[in-house]
């Protein structure tokens, strides 16, 4: 089996694949410090909860953004699986075309997306990953990162918000019953999920308005609140939360056969 990492400034998702079946796939929190041996206890765990044991992981890639993570957590894959974790960044020699003025500080997850979205969909596509960032990643079907936007995640905002302001409390971002709020939590989850739902649909009709080819291009929601936002982004064509982790299988398979 596969174990892939892909490792976001909040949280870093794990998937568990089987062939292409992603057979489990879990979330830990990245801003926890961890030693390569607390790594190993956390995978211990989440593999014996979802019966597996650690000789059937046979592969590893890791995906990250968040450097100080990536070497004990590549030294756990070696310590635990016996085996050497690829390393999905953007000097991986993936079949994607990086068309922006500095490729190297693209982040690893934008490449990963970019791979997946030219792979499985092979057409023009734009890649909203709901994240720390809300990422919007302009892809052609032939592989091409054209660029995109980076703008305040939900949570981001909805944290700036409460720490920054005396009176309002922290609150949970479950969806809101209506608009007009009648207490402040009501108010803050409104202004919060309505306010990032059509910002995502602006930046996608901007988007879309610059874009060069003439095909209309697909619009698919990655990320943590994918679902969440999903009922108020009109724009959103396709909900895909696994979609990094499709993207870092796929790189294993292309970078392990050069």
């Amino acid at each position: 089996m596969l174990i892939v990492f892909d490792v976001g400034n909040t949280e870093t998702t794990i998937g568990l694949f089987e062939g292409t079946t992603l057979r489990a796939d879990w979330r830990i929190m990245t801003a926890v410090p961890r030693t390569s041996d607390e790594f190993g206890i956390v995978l211990r765990s989440l593999l014996h909860a979802s019966n597996v044991e650690l000789r059937a992981v046979t592969a590893a890639a890791i995906g990250s953004v968040v450097p100080p993570i990536t070497d004990p957590l590549a030294k756990a894959c070696e310590r635990y699986f016996g085996v050497t974790p690829i390393l999905v960044d953007a000097k991986a020699a993936l079949p994607i075309t990086v068309q922006v003025d500095e490729p190297l500080s693209v982040g690893a997850d934008r490449l990963i997306n970019t791979l997946a979205a030219s792979q499985l969909y092979q057409r023009d596509t734009i890649c909203v990953d709901l994240g720390t960032a809300t990422t919007f990643d302009c892809i052609t079907a032939d592989g091409v990162f054209l660029g995109g936007v980076i703008m305040p995640g939900v949570r981001t905002s909805a944290e700036t918000l409460t720490r920054r302001t005396s009176k309002l409390p922290a609150t949970e971002l479950i969806p809101p019953k209506r608009v007009i709020g009648t207490r402040t939590e009501e108010c803050i989850r409104a202004g919060v999920l309505f306010g990032a739902a059509d910002a995502i649909d602006g930046i996608v009709r901007r988007i879309k308005a610059e874009w060069p080819g003439r095909e209309v291009p697909l619009v698919v929601a990655t990320g943590g609140l994918a679902e969440t936002l999903q009922p108020w982004c009109s724009e959103f064509d396709l909900i895909e939360p696994t979609l990094t982790l499709q993207g870092l299988r796929l790189a294993y398979d292309l970078l392990v056969q050069q």
